[in-house]
């Protein structure tokens, strides 16, 4: 099966398949219709509504202030544009640290009202492993999230790595076991040496889809606005595919200037009167 037919919905299986036969998996944020549309028919393996949104869309500082309704706004949106790529909808900050029953209340919402097709979860403290096992229990497929989890930045007193000394190291390496057991489909790994992403990636049997965690994982997740050069922040692990940027800038450069000359709209963007009702609207005027 080729994963960028884009009239095949990847899935779970995809994903184990993928893994086992060592075929990277691409996973890129979308918010809106026109990036999930974008990210789809590009034939990407995975959509993530991240609550990276809450930077990119909204203005924050973190990801801290985004709320379960913001990303089940965007997951209806995701879900309904993206025809190929397997939809993965966020968890926010205390959606589901509060207690097991409202996280698992939470993500039935993003899978039943929001269409999406798994949810991801941060950290692998004891409520997240229980809600891990409860959701995939449930049928609803989870993805783990470890290593430089952003709802944590209070904790960790900003955006660090993770994992760069033999305590955190071997810290990580047991939660990447404890979430896989606890029944996660695959786990995000964020901001960890790549040396200890690749150890840990081939200690799992399922995957893992890394984010500034180097070339060893069994994927890798961007967020769109990154690629795309759209802002003015680059994290040291994005790589720009495009300056949406300066092109944006230039258009509307561009569009205000030929307004304010008088040089648009021109004869191509306009509409006129047939003659004979511009004839008869003159008359009327006398």
């Amino acid at each position: 099966m080729d994963t960028k037919n884009v009239n095949h919905r990847v899935t779970v299986k995809d994903f184990a398949r993928m893994k086992a036969l060592h075929e990277p998996i691409v996973m890129c944020t979308a918010y809106d219709f026109h990036s999930a549309r974008l990210v789809d028919e590009a034939g990407i393996d995975s959509i993530l509504i991240g609550d990276s949104m809450g930077m990119t869309m909204m203005g924050y500082d973190s990801t801290v202030p985004v709320t379960l309704d913001d990303i089940l706004f965007s997951t209806r949106i995701v879900s309904r544009t993206s025809h190929h790529a397997f939809v993965v909808a966020d968890m926010p900050f205390m959606s589901f640290q509060v207690s097991y029953e409202e996280g698992m209340r939470n993500a039935s919402r993003l899978v039943k009202e929001g269409g999406a097709q798994a949810v991801k979860l941060e950290g692998a403290t004891d409520l997240t492993l229980e809600l891990i096992g409860g959701l995939s229990e449930a049928g609803i497929p989870v993805v783990a999230h470890l290593g430089l989890t952003p709802q944590s930045v209070n904790t960790f007193g900003g955006y660090f790595s993770q994992g760069r000394t033999m305590e955190p190291a071997l810290r990580l390496m047991q939660e990447a076991l404890e979430v896989e057991k606890a029944g996660a489909c695959a786990v995000v790994l964020e901001c960890i040496p790549a040396e200890l992403a690749t150890r840990i990636t081939a200690s799992l049997s399922i995957p893992s889809i890394g984010i500034g965690a180097g070339i060893g994982c069994d994927g890798q997740v961007q967020v769109f606005h990154d690629l795309m050069g759209l802002g003015t922040f680059q994290p040291k692990h994005a790589k720009r595919y495009a300056h949406a940027e300066e092109i944006a800038a230039d258009a509307l450069g561009r569009f205000l200037s030929e307004t304010k000359a008088g040089e648009f709209p021109g004869e191509e963007q306009s509409t006129h009167l047939a003659p004979d009702v511009e004839q008869s609207i003159e008359e009327l005027r006398k």
